[in-house]
């Protein structure tokens, strides 16, 4: 590998890198969003664990769709249409895979606190999240 391949591999990592940690930032945001959103309406709405994870989900992915767009991958040139249905792609898939997670927590794990249990599940979804969206959604065919 000569120098300027290495250096060119060295700019892509640390530009991975700063992607992830943004990444995390805005599933950090997404995170509380969802189980913000969840809470209420759990405890005020008196809305069943399922639907109230569908409500939630919907206003985190919004606001993560934006934050990702334009400040994680940097794509605001990007197809904004179709890089809202990878997007959605990617989330819904992952939405259906949270409430097969939270389901089987709450009612075959008797997991009893729903909010810990949609923590979990939230959790165990990112990777796939983070991988579709920076390999499909956001895609970039030419490194800045």
């Amino acid at each position: 590998m000569d120098l300027k391949s290495d250096k060119n591999l060295q700019a892509r990592l640390r530009r991975a890198f700063g992607q992830f940690w943004k990444y995390c930032l805005v599933g950090a945001s997404g995170f509380i969003i969802n189980l913000f959103v969840f809470w209420i309406m759990i405890n005020y709405a008196g809305a069943h664990y399922l639907f109230a994870a569908t409500v939630s989900f919907a206003v985190a992915v919004s606001n993560n769709f934006f934050l990702n767009k334009y400040w994680t991958f940097g794509n605001p040139d990007g197809d904004f249409l179709s890089q809202a249905g990878r997007f959605i792609v990617i989330s819904v898939t992952s939405w259906a895979l949270n409430l097969l997670i939270l389901r089987f927590l709450i009612e075959d794990a008797n997991l009893d606190n729903q909010i810990v249990a949609q923590a979990i599940a939230i959790s165990l979804v990112t990777v796939l999240n983070f991988s579709g969206n920076k390999l499909w959604s956001f895609r970039q065919t030419t490194v800045r």
